[in-house]
């Protein structure tokens, strides 16, 4: 399962529902519910991520240091083939809502808690997200769109466009010929 090309302490594959070829997943990762997780091939989850959701995680993806993906057991977070998340992004797949409505904290028993909106945060494939970007819950981060650096999205991204800014907004649209013919001869269509 480990990729021979990385040597540091891997964490136990075992743990996840399913574990493909090719996967680096390094020893100091916080999956909290690892028999939710489902890992493809060709995969690299650095130092420090930090994931409390369920998942699915499609091949060639790489998840960088210091990634944050939260939303507890009911949220899902969906990463589809050839994905690269940036370090110190942080995913909100569910979140309290702040109204007032109750405490905001996990440790108050739940008859005194705010309202909690579980969701799931869908990448779909080719798609790219900049270092510090913070995606919020039930957001597409749609077919080759990329969110740059820092960039906050809370709503769904259009396929192959570069995304900036607080609120995110579109700058551009991105080239997907040439992505497109790797993955096919790759092997992915």
């Amino acid at each position: 399962m480990a990729s021979p090309a990385l040597s540091s302490a891997q964490y136990d594959y075992s743990l996840l529902q399913s574990c493909g070829e090719d996967v680096f997943i390094s020893a100091n990762v916080e999956i909290r519910r690892p028999h939710l997780v489902a890992v493809g091939s060709h995969v690299a989850i650095d130092s420090g991520v930090y994931l409390t959701t369920a998942a699915s995680i499609g091949d060639y993806i790489h998840l960088s240091p210091y990634l944050t993906i939260i939303g507890g057991a009911q949220s899902t977070l969906i990463v589809e083939d050839f994905v690269t998340i940036a370090a110190g992004s942080r995913l909100i797949c569910g979140s309290d809502r702040f109204m007032g409505d109750g405490f905001t904290s996990v440790t108050v028993p739940a008859e005194f808690r705010d309202t909690v909106d579980f969701g799931t945060i869908r990448c779909q494939r080719f798609a790219g997200i900049g270092t510090n970007a913070v995606i919020m819950p039930d957001v597409t981060i749609a077919e080759g769109s990329v969110v740059g650096a820092c960039a906050l999205v809370t709503h769904d991204t259009e396929p192959w466009t570069v995304y900036v800014g607080i609120p995110a907004r579109p700058v551009k649209v991105r080239p997907r010929e040439k992505m497109l013919e790797y993955a096919k001869r790759l092997g992915y269509e």
